[in-house]
């Protein structure tokens, strides 16, 4: 099984969205024919100079109930620097599961040769696009011990899987929101102690997207590491001290809720942006600020580095965020620099990368017709070095 620390190598994975396929549940909420490229095709820019739509490459709308697109991603994620992806894992009550396909066929496709791991998106499933609890389609439920024995099995043969990611050789689990879990300590032990009766050895857990601010081992116990799920780590820790100052200049952004309210995020003050952006109540941060504190010495030893490409959630939701100032080199120039941050300073070699594929979210590395691989070829020169 590929391990984190086997070689001296940093190694990068790429967060995987499913969303490119139809589901049943997806037709009923948003039309017959849903999938995440419905809402990337009726993007439109919301003010001159900006991206919109993304189209990638060749105009490739290509559909996960397909076998062959994972085998030809994977192919190219390795070819340009992509150690592994990070699949997004959609559990709810009752073993009932959502978006499932594509990695159930990655499974029985040894022709998918990529290095992966699972994240649980544990979140309600809703017409908002913010797990929130408005037009739920799907309600997490996290049951009882039955229910994670349910769970626990189905997870079980993703572990076993010669693919699977290990750190120490237990498989890397990880977590969207573990603070959401009211059993979550009975839950975990639970879930240790059955990998160790299957011969695992245990499960490494870890926090993907918690708070800047607290210590996951302690706060919440049984994680390893947390991971800076990128931008919005850094933009959290930017904001806080760039927030009372900017907050009249953007009293209008300044009642969205990102995230549930959890995160303040870094805002750049520039006049023509900031007047379109209020026209539309988007949220606009700075790429080199964000990426400025990513390459900040991590305080804490349990944090695992994340990256970002790019970020505009406008497609899904108008009155969304984004960053201003993305561009490949600047990709490029500080993939470099957090590759030998993590040298220099001894870390878990390892960096979680938003996002291979969330094209909805502006925020991947496959290729488009704007950059083509540009993304991928300075990651790729960034992860030689």
């Amino acid at each position: 099984m590929p391990d984190i620390l086997e070689n001296d190598r940093i190694k990068t994975i790429a967060f995987y969205l499913p969303q490119f396929h139809r589901i049943p549940e997806n037709d009923d909420a948003w039309g017959k024919g849903f999938t995440e490229w419905t809402n990337v095709k009726k993007a439109e820019p919301l003010f001159e100079g900006h991206y919109q739509p993304r189209v990638p490459l060749g105009r490739n709308y290509y559909d996960l109930s397909d076998k062959q697109v994972l085998e030809e991603q994977s192919k190219t994620a390795l070819e340009y620097g992509v150690w592994g992806f990070c699949y997004y894992h959609y559990w709810f009550g009752g073993g009932k599961k959502l978006l499932e396909k594509p990695v159930e066929n990655m499974l029985r496709n040894e022709a998918v040769t990529i290095p992966y791991c699972l994240c649980w998106a544990n979140e309600n499933w809703t017409k908002k696009w913010d797990g929130g609890s408005s037009e739920i389609i799907a309600k997490q439920n996290y049951g009882t011990q039955q229910d994670w024995e349910k769970h626990f099995l189905y997870l079980i043969d993703f572990f076993r899987d010669k693919r699977y990611i290990t750190l120490k050789g237990k498989p890397v689990l990880l977590i969207y929101r573990p603070a959401e879990i009211p059993c979550l300590q009975d839950m975990l032990v639970y879930w240790e102690k059955r990998s160790r009766e299957s011969g695992l050895g245990g499960i490494c857990f870890m926090v993907q997207n918690g708070s800047a601010y607290f210590d996951p081992r302690f706060e919440m116990g049984r994680f390893d590491y947390q991971v800076k799920f990128e931008p919005f780590f850094s933009a959290e820790l930017s904001g806080k001290k760039n927030w009372e100052k900017k907050k009249r200049a953007f009293s209008v952004m300044r009642k969205l809720h990102i995230l549930n309210g959890v995160h303040k995020l870094y805002m750049k003050s520039k006049k023509n942006t900031e007047v379109q952006a209020q026209k539309t109540e988007q949220t606009v941060f700075d790429y080199d600020g964000v990426w400025s504190t990513i390459l900040q010495k991590n305080p804490d030893d349990y944090l695992v580095e994340g990256a970002c490409v790019d970020w505009d959630n406008t497609p899904r939701t108008r009155t969304g965020f984004r960053m201003e100032g993305a561009a490949p080199e600047k990709f490029g120039k500080y993939m470099s620099l957090l590759v030998r941050k993590i040298r220099d300073n001894r870390e878990l070699p390892l960096i979680f990368i938003n996002a291979w594929n969330e094209w909805g979210e502006g925020a991947y590395l496959e290729p488009d017709e704007k950059y083509g691989y540009s993304y991928l070829e300075e990651l790729k020169k960034a992860s030689d070095e």
